[in-house]
């Protein structure tokens, strides 16, 4: 069998034609060119395939607007899970706090407005540093809180990413084992930012206690140059160790170890972290604010439309109208927490993903998943991988 001399190959896309009998036909100058395929059209390359997606972002480097809004798309995947736990947890520390400080302060006020005149300035110190006192507890519960809470979100954020749906029993469940070490890292940062601050103002002070005009001037050049360099170490503090709650969360390292690690992540990368954090943080206060001023301004306005010359007994209006104030706030508190905690488990993800190729893991996680092969857990895999 031989082919005959007049066969022509098939254009791409087209089907094959029969060879003609006859001698071949003089090409015809009215036929429209072929249209050229793959990159001449200016599309992707043979085999391009693009990053997957199994659930909350893009298993690549993040852009920094996917950086920006993710954290609101935490909000809306799973709402039971995060808001519901945010919610829950704020609502117990505002019942903790009404439940501890506000019989304390009650019985303060009457024990002043009943003590002697002589006496009264002892009973209002006293009565003062009890509500302080009374105070600290509920704010202890707040550290704890917080900690949960952020133990929680960064559980979400992680297992979102893998395209892992828990609800809210399985979130708590596995957040648990590292809430003390969470707590230990919050007082740990509480108690240096504050104790910098004492340490600020108590130089302050004792150069106004020397009452000179060098002591005065002295007192207010180092609070205005002291002010401005607490406030510059305060940012810097908060950028570089952003990230470790969610190393003490996901990769389970203690205090000690999460700091130096995050110090190593957001090195080269402290500008673009710390500007994520700040527009993060001032879009989430302004919506805050948004949300509850119109509910505090209604809340004045009732109070003098009910009572302008606070002349009647208007407390049950006003316990309702402040209940309802309270409420707000609380939502939109827990809206505001939810996004901040998440904002912080994506910087994680997206330092990894740059430094230490974690986007691989992660995909190879996902179809080993996908397969039914058993896995180990990836942030754990990756960060072995990456320190060998």
């Amino acid at each position: 069998m031989t082919d005959p001399k007049n066969w022509q190959p098939p254009t791409f896309g087209a089907p094959p034609e029969v060879p003609p009998t006859g001698p071949p036909a003089a090409p015809s100058s009215s036929m429209p060119p072929v249209p050229p395929v793959g990159p001449a059209l200016g599309g992707p390359p043979p085999g391009w395939l693009p990053p997957p997606k199994p659930g909350l972002i893009p298993l690549r480097p993040l852009a920094f607007g996917t950086l920006m809004f993710a954290p609101f798309q935490v909000l809306r995947r799973n709402p039971r899970a995060t808001f519901g736990s945010a919610l829950l947890i704020q609502g117990v520390i505002l019942l903790a706090s009404i439940a501890i400080v506000g019989p304390v302060t009650f019985w303060v006020v009457n024990r002043i407005s009943s003590a002697p005149t002589d006496q009264q300035a002892e009973v209002e110190a006293g009565g003062i540093l009890l509500i302080v006192l009374s105070a600290l507890i509920p704010l202890f519960l707040s550290v704890i809180a917080s900690a949960l809470l952020q133990g929680v979100i960064v559980t979400e954020v992680a297992r979102g990413t893998l395209g892992e749906k828990l609800n809210m029993r399985r979130l708590w469940k596995a957040a648990r084992p590292r809430l003390w070490t969470l707590v230990l890292w919050t007082l740990l940062l509480t108690a240096a930012l504050i104790g910098a601050l004492a340490v600020l103002v108590g130089i302050v002070v004792l150069f106004v206690i020397l009452g000179d005009t060098l002591g005065i001037t002295l007192a207010i050049v180092t609070g205005i140059v002291g002010g401005l360099g607490y406030v510059a170490a305060v940012l810097w503090i908060w950028t570089k160790t952003s990230v470790v709650p969610s190393l003490i969360v996901l990769e389970r390292l203690s205090v000690r170890a999460a700091i130096r690690r995050s110090w190593t992540l957001t090195r080269g990368y402290f500008w673009r972290t710390f500007g994520v954090l700040a527009l993060v943080t001032i879009i989430v206060n302004t919506l805050v604010t948004i949300v509850t001023t119109p509910f505090t301004l209604a809340f004045t306005w009732l109070m003098s439309l009910i009572d302008p010359t606070a002349a009647l007994d208007a407390f049950g209006p006003a316990a309702l109208a402040y209940a309802a104030n309270i409420a707000v706030s609380l939502v939109a508190g827990a809206i505001g927490s939810v996004i901040t905690s998440a904002t912080l488990a994506l910087i994680y993800i997206d330092l990894r993903m740059r430094t230490e190729g974690l986007d691989l893991e992660l995909a190879r996680y996902v179809e080993s998943a996908q397969s039914g092969a058993d896995v180990a857990d990836p942030y754990l895999t990756a960060r072995v991988t990456a320190q060998a």
